[in-house]
C-alpha cells in the first residue's frame, strides 16, 4: 500500500491521524511516518483498514417487506412467503388489534374469519396487497382497497375440486340419508325402513352458477348419469353444451330440478335469490344444496319448506352468520344436513390456495402483476404473456425520467411500439405512473388506482401506439417535459431481461436492477473525459460496476452512464460536475 492510498483510506473513514492510530493500536507518530513515506506500511494494515471500514460503515441490507397472516393457512404458503419477507402469524385478532398492527405491514393474508374493513385499510399506511386464501372476498372492503391502491388477490382455482367433491358428497348424503342412518346406528337402532333413499341416476340436477366449481359439479353429475340443467347468464351456450349441460332460464330450472345446487358469488343480485316464492315454484320433494355462500338462500324460508315437506331435504355448508348462532333455523332438523364450511377443507386444497396466494403476494411486492387480482382489470392470458414482461421496464423508465429532469411538469407522453400495441397497454401505463412517482412519493400506485392517482395530480398523459420500430421488436418510450428540461427514456425486453436502450435519443444499454445507482453525466465527448471521472471516483473509494457512453457524433454532446457500487454524496457529485467539459450530473437510483 502506498502512502497516497493510505491517506485516501483514512479520509474515506473520516478519521484523524490520532483516531486512526487508536483504532489500529499504534501511536500517532507511526501514522505520520506511513503517510510521509518514511516507513513502509505493513501488508496487514490494508486488511485492518478494510475490517475497520466495514465496522464503521457496514453495508445495510435491504429491508425485507413484512407480511401479516391473520387467519390459519397452510404452512407451505407461509414458508414460501418467508423466502422473501418477514412473516408474522397472528390469528384471531379483533378489529382494534388488527387496526393497531396493520401499519407495519406491506401484505395481509386472510381467509374468511378476518374482516378487512375500511378502517383496517385506512390504517394500513404501507399495505400493498391483501391475499384471500380462498375464493370469496366478501369479508374485504374492495372499494376501500381500490381507493387506497391496495391490490386484493384470491385463489379461485385452489379449492375448486374440493368444493365440487363436497357438493357431490352432500348430494349423495341427501339421496341416501347417510348422516341420519349413522346417527340411528350410534343410538343402538337397526332401522332400515326409515332411511329408504333415492337413486341419483336419471334425476335432474339444477346448477345455479356454472363457474369453475359449478362446472366441476356438472362433470361429476353427468358421470353419474344425471340430467344437468344450468343457469348462468355469463356462460355461453356452447360452453354448457361442451360440459353435457342444458342451458335453461331460472324459472325452468326451479320447476324441473330434483336437486338444486347453488354456486354463484354472493352479490347484491344473488343475495336471497332463492326465497319462499322461488321454493314454491319448485317440484315437491326437491333437495337443495348450498356449498357457495350463506345468504344466497333464505335460511328461514328453506327451514320452513323442509318442515312442511315441500323440500325433502337440504344440505348446507355455509351460513349467513358463521359460526351460526344456536337459534339458526337450519340447525336441529334431522332432514337438514349441516357442515361447518368444509367446502375447501381438504389438505390438498388448503395447500394449493396458500401457495397460490403466497405466489401472488410475492409478485405484487416485487412489482409484477398478480394472476387473480380481484379489484384490478382482468387481462386475457395472451395479453399478460406479451405485456407482462414489459411492466418492469416501464416502471424503471418512469423512475429514470423523474430523476433526470428538473422544473415543473408540463407533459408526459408514452409511446408503445411493436407487438405490445396489439394488446391492452393499461398495465404498462400504470407501471410508468408508478415509476414516475416512486422516487418522489410513498403513494401506492398500481393498475388498480393509477388512473385516479394521475388524475388527482392533474397529469394529462398522452399515449400513442406504433405498429413497429426500426430497431426493436417491442419498445416502450417515456417522454417527460418540464419548464426546464425534456427527457426521453426508452426500454425493451431482451432474452427475458429488461433493458434501457435509449436516453434522449442516444444509444445505451443498461440492464437495470433494483438498488442500482447510476451516475449520469451530460458531457462533451473529448479525450480523457472518462479517465478524469474514473480517477475522481477512485479517490472517493467508489467502485465502478460498469461504464458506457452514448453519443451522436465524435467530439460532440455525449452521455456517460456509470453504474457504481457505492452511492456518492452530493458533495462528491458536485466535484464530478465541476470537471471541465461536464455540463451536469444526475444520480439515478433504481
Amino acid at each position: 500500500m502506498t502512502p497516497e492510498q493510505f491517506i485516501a483510506e483514512r479520509n474515506a473513514l473520516g478519521l484523524s491521524q490520532s483516531a486512526l492510530a487508536e483504532a489500529l493500536g499504534v501511536d500517532q507518530g507511526t501514522i505520520s511516518r506511513w503517510e510521509a513515506g518514511k516507513t513502509r506500511i505493513p501488508p496487514a494494515i490494508e486488511l485492518a483498514l478494510a475490517t475497520l471500514k466495514e465496522k464503521l460503515h457496514p453495508m445495510t441490507a435491504p429491508r425485507r417487506p413484512r407480511v401479516l397472516v391473520a387467519d390459519p393457512v397452510a404452512p407451505e404458503g407461509i414458508e414460501l412467503l418467508r423466502r422473501v419477507a418477514d412473516v408474522d402469524v397472528r390469528t384471531g385478532l379483533q378489529q382494534d388489534a388488527l387496526i393497531a398492527a396493520i401499519p407495519d405491514y406491506e401484505a395481509l393474508v386472510v381467509r374468511s374469519e378476518t374482516k378487512v374493513t375500511r378502517p383496517v385499510i385506512e390504517a394500513a399506511s404501507k399495505l400493498q396487497v391483501v391475499g384471500r386464501a380462498g375464493v370469496g372476498v366478501d369479508n374485504i372492503d374492495l372499494d376501500a382497497a381500490t381507493e387506497r391502491g391496495v391490490i386484493v388477490v384470491n385463489a379461485p382455482q385452489g379449492n375448486t375440486i374440493a368444493a365440487a367433491e363436497h357438493t357431490i358428497a352432500l348430494l349423495l348424503a341427501l339421496a341416501r340419508h347417510i348422516p341420519q342412518a349413522d346417527a340411528s346406528m350410534r343410538a343402538g337402532k337397526w332401522d332400515r325402513k326409515s332411511y329408504i333413499g333415492t337413486e341419483v341416476r336419471g334425476k335432474t340436477l339444477g346448477i345455479v352458477g356454472l363457474g369453475k366449481i359449478g362446472s366441476e359439479v356438472a362433470r361429476r353429475a353427468v358421470a353419474m348419469e344425471m340430467r344437468v340443467l344450468a343457469v348462468d347468464p355469463f356462460v355461453p351456450v356452447e360452453r354448457a353444451r361442451a360440459l353435457g349441460v342444458e342451458s335453461v332460464d331460472f324459472e325452468q330450472l326451479l320447476m324441473l330440478s330434483d336437486f338444486i345446487s347453488v354456486h354463484p358469488p354472493l352479490t347484491a343480485a344473488t343475495q336471497g335469490m332463492i326465497g319462499a316464492a322461488e321454493i314454491a315454484r319448485m317440484k315437491d320433494g326437491v333437495r337443495i344444496i348450498n356449498v357457495a355462500r350463506g345468504g344466497i338462500i333464505d335460511e328461514a324460508a328453506l327451514a320452513e319448506a323442509v318442515r312442511n315437506g315441500k323440500v325433502a331435504g337440504a344440505a348446507v355448508d355455509v351460513f349467513t352468520a358463521e359460526p351460526p348462532p344456536p337459534d339458526n333455523p337450519l340447525l336441529g332438523d334431522p332432514r337438514i344436513i349441516t357442515t361447518p364450511h368444509l367446502g375447501a377443507s381438504t389438505a390438498e386444497a388448503q395447500e394449493r390456495v396458500a401457495i397460490d396466494v403466497a405466489e401472488q403476494i410475492i409478485d405484487v411486492l416485487e412489482g409484477r402483476p398478480a394472476r387473480y387480482a380481484v379489484n384490478a382489470p382482468l387481462l386475457a392470458p395472451e395479453t399478460l404473456q406479451v405485456v407482462g414482461p414489459y411492466m418492469g421496464v416501464a416502471e424503471q423508465l418512469g423512475m429514470v425520467a423523474t430523476q433526470l429532469v428538473t422544473g415543473k411538469l408540463e407533459a408526459i407522453e408514452i409511446e408503445y411500439y411493436g407487438e405490445i400495441t396489439e394488446h391492452d397497454t393499461t398495465p404498462l401505463r400504470a407501471a410508468v405512473i408508478r415509476g414516475l412517482l416512486r422516487p418522489i412519493s410513498e403513494e401506492n400506485v398500481n393498475i388498480v388506482n393509477a388512473h385516479l392517482v394521475a388524475a388527482g395530480r392533474g397529469w394529462d398523459i398522452r399515449e400513442t401506439t406504433r405498429a413497429s420500430h426500426e430497431v426493436f421488436h417491442n419498445l416502450v418510450s417515456v417522454r417527460v417535459r418540464t419548464t426546464q428540461a425534456e427527457v426521453a427514456v426508452s426500454g425493451t425486453v431482451e432474452r427475458g431481461q429488461p433493458r434501457i436502450v435509449l436516453i434522449n435519443g442516444l444509444d445505451v444499454d443498461i440492464a437495470p436492477e433494483r438498488g442500482m445507482c447510476i451516475i449520469v453525466c451530460d458531457n462533451e465527448d473529448r479525450p480523457g473525459m472518462i479517465g478524469r471521472v474514473g480517477t475522481l471516483l477512485g479517490q472517493f473509494d467508489i467502485n465502478i460496476q460498469s461504464m458506457q457512453v452514448g453519443r451522436r457524433a465524435r467530439r460532440g454532446r455525449a452521455l456517460m452512464l456509470i453504474a457504481v457500487d457505492e452511492e456518492p454524496t452530493p458533495d462528491q457529485l458536485a466535484q464530478v460536475e465541476a470537471i471541465d467539459g461536464i455540463y451536469n450530473v444526475r444520480l439515478v437510483r433504481l
